[in-house]
């Protein structure tokens, strides 16, 4: 399932937030969303997810109008998966992962054994299954990152946007959410995950879309969208990139990164 951006653009009142941009994501791809604070990446994903209406531009999902369809509709196609944070209520993880199913039923139906057993599956596909009957509310960091995207699977969308994933947790689990991600754009899922680490965008993704000044400022492999020219224009920084055996990777440059 492709998704296509087309000349999109955005603005809170006068103030343009998002200027012509376009980009597409093949199905089994993950793009990384890369850019400095302020930049319009949460905007660009809320007007995907349709909480935002564009001022102008197309979103298309496989060649049809995103913007159009009703929010059910759309969240057949699209699962979001959002940064962690304190939940509310303490719910069970499978009550937590059951979300996800809502869709499937009515305002007053409850969950049956097709959507419970929907539930299992996603988190036994993330590893998660042991977790079942423990209080999302009491989890690590990790894994309430394992729950959401299993509540995200639950949801059957083939399209998974991601918000700055890995922003809240350790080294250790920041890679192994992200390896989890890259195994789940294998298996087929379009997957558009925004970051703040360039370096995560330079070992994980397929492709980058970065983001500069409300415009698309570069798409494509990030090896050869991501320089230091560009590392400079985006943050203000000198970088060099030193080539390993697992790729390439960011060092500070010589005077120690910029002013």
């Amino acid at each position: 399932m492709s998704l296509s951006v087309e000349n999109l653009s955005f603005s809170y009142g006068q103030r343009a937030v998002l200027r012509d941009v376009t980009f597409t994501v093949e199905q089994g791809e993950l793009l990384s969303v890369l850019g400095p604070n302020g930049v319009g990446k949460t905007t660009l994903f809320r007007c995907i997810l349709g909480t935002l209406t564009p001022r102008s531009g197309q979103i298309t999902i496989d060649g049809l109008d995103l913007t159009a369809m009703p929010p059910r509709e759309r969240a057949r196609r699209i699962a979001y998966i959002p940064q962690i944070h304190p939940p509310t209520f303490g719910y069970t993880v499978l009550d937590t992962v059951l979300m996800g199913t809502s869709r499937q039923m009515n305002a007053f139906q409850q969950p049956k054994a097709a959507q419970v057993r929907q539930a299992e599956e996603a988190l036994e596909q993330v590893g998660a299954a042991h977790l079942r009957e423990r209080n999302f509310a009491h989890l690590s960091g990790g894994e309430q990152q394992l729950v959401l995207i299993a509540r995200a699977l639950a949801q059957q969308a083939q399209v998974l946007m991601m918000d700055e994933p890995t922003s809240a947790l350790d080294y250790g689990n920041q890679l192994r959410i992200l390896q989890m991600v890259k195994r789940l754009a294998a298996q087929g899922y379009t997957v558009i995950l925004s970051t703040h680490n360039p370096q995560h965008a330079l070992t994980f993704a397929d492709r980058l879309l970065v983001l500069h000044d409300g415009t698309a400022a570069a798409v494509g492999k990030p090896p050869q969208v991501l320089t230091p020219a560009l590392m400079e224009t985006l943050y203000g920084v000198t970088v060099d990139f030193l080539d390993t055996a697992s790729g390439p990777v960011l060092v500070p440059g010589a005077e120690g990164g910029g002013a």
